[in-house]
């Protein structure tokens, strides 16, 4: 089954599994996926602790410790979460050393509460940084306006980032400007640039779902063709983006000074809509270079009955564009569409994380009560 995922690899795709909780790595799941499904990297989320923390028993202990401390939600739920993220970036620890320091990732997000606080966020990745104290550690940062500035600061202490929340091609080029502004002033810091890393974390099933809603609403036959086409051609234009902005003199001068690229890493790789292939997202976003990094339901069709066929990104770029012109003229506005994305993926990551804090509480209520 894992020829697949082999041919994947080959192809210059890092597999990683968008999943963690302390019973996969407590059971050895994690490490499993890494020896027999070329799973080189994790990403985290606060629905993924969320949910991690709703299920069994493997929390008990811990929380247990923490309401004997009396520590209070906030507090408790840093430990959890960064107990899980320093074990993840352990058990990867063998794939950051054998690809030196290209995969054996662990992601691990900032409180999405402070989306749209730059020094917060910034001080909350510094935070992250040094409780988990771990080389392979990403500290994912939203790609609001208000956080460009803080993944340019957070990078020129010499912190990887991993940026998320990414929708549209404008937002992307940000990205892509903050990310050379903080290697560059890494370097005037004093920091060694190969020892810094980054992903860029676009995200491609979510743009189907809010556009597939609106050419429905339109209802047209013309509209209707247009269906669940635009998540695959706004990537595609990404990774365009992405080889004309690393193409440039600005980069050069980075490169020379030791520093890497900051891949494109595909999110929201689960397909949303039944009627689609289930493999959709990983076998039309094959190119070099990039990370696609899948729920675990996601990675198993691929290794059953995935298409890996070589780069399919690569010569659409033109097929792309046109797509995106004919959304135009069917009426989607497509700035409103990614703004009303990345406005509901804050949203929905903040009440994950109340979420997660409300579990904590009741835990933590519930094992005082008990002593």
């Amino acid at each position: 089954m894992s020829d697949i995922l082999k041919r994947l690899s080959d192809e210059g795709v890092s597999i990683w599994l968008d999943d963690i909780s302390r019973d996969r790595l407590r059971t050895g799941n994690l490490a499993a996926l890494v020896k027999d499904r070329h799973v080189v990297g994790v990403t985290s989320n606060p629905t993924i602790f969320a949910k991690a923390l709703s299920k069994g028993t493997a929390y008990d202990d811990q929380v247990r410790d923490l309401a004997v401390r009396g520590v209070d939600v906030e507090e408790a739920s840093r430990a959890i979460t960064t107990y899980d993220i320093r074990w993840g970036c352990d058990v990867l620890r063998p794939v950051y050393d054998r690809t030196d320091g290209l995969d054996g990732r662990v992601s691990i997000e900032v409180d999405p509460r402070l989306a749209r606080d730059t020094r917060r966020t910034a001080a909350e990745a510094r935070a992250l940084w040094w409780l988990v104290d771990r080389p392979n550690l990403f500290i994912k940062i939203p790609a609001t306006k208000e956080g460009l500035a803080a993944i340019t600061s957070t990078l020129a202490e010499g912190i990887s980032v991993n940026v998320t929340l990414i929708f549209s091609l404008e937002r992307y080029g940000e990205v892509i400007d903050a990310f050379f502004a903080g290697l560059e002033q890494a370097r005037q810091n004093g920091h060694d640039l190969s020892g810094i890393a980054s992903v860029a974390s676009f995200f491609v099933s979510r743009v189907d779902t809010e556009i597939d809603k609106r050419l429905d609403k339109i209802g047209s036959d013309e509209a209707k063709a247009l269906r669940s086409k635009a998540g695959l051609a706004n990537a595609r234009l990404a990774y365009a983006l992405y080889e004309e902005k690393f193409g440039t003199d600005r980069w050069k001068a980075l490169k020379d000074a030791g520093a890497r690229p900051q891949r494109p890493l595909w999110a929201s790789t689960g397909v949303k809509d039944p009627d689609l292939k289930d493999t959709l997202y990983v076998d039309e976003l094959v190119a070099p270079g990039v990370v696609n990094t899948m729920p675990e339901a996601t990675l198993d069709a691929e290794a059953d009955h995935g298409d890996v066929r070589g780069d399919t990104v690569r010569g659409s770029y033109d097929e792309a564009r046109a797509h995106m012109a004919a959304l135009k003229d069917a009426g989607v506005d497509y700035d409103d569409v990614v703004r009303v994305l990345e406005d509901e993926g804050v949203e929905k990551f903040a009440a994950s994380w109340k979420q997660m804090l409300d579990s904590i509480t009741g835990e933590l209520d519930a094992k005082r009560a008990g002593a």
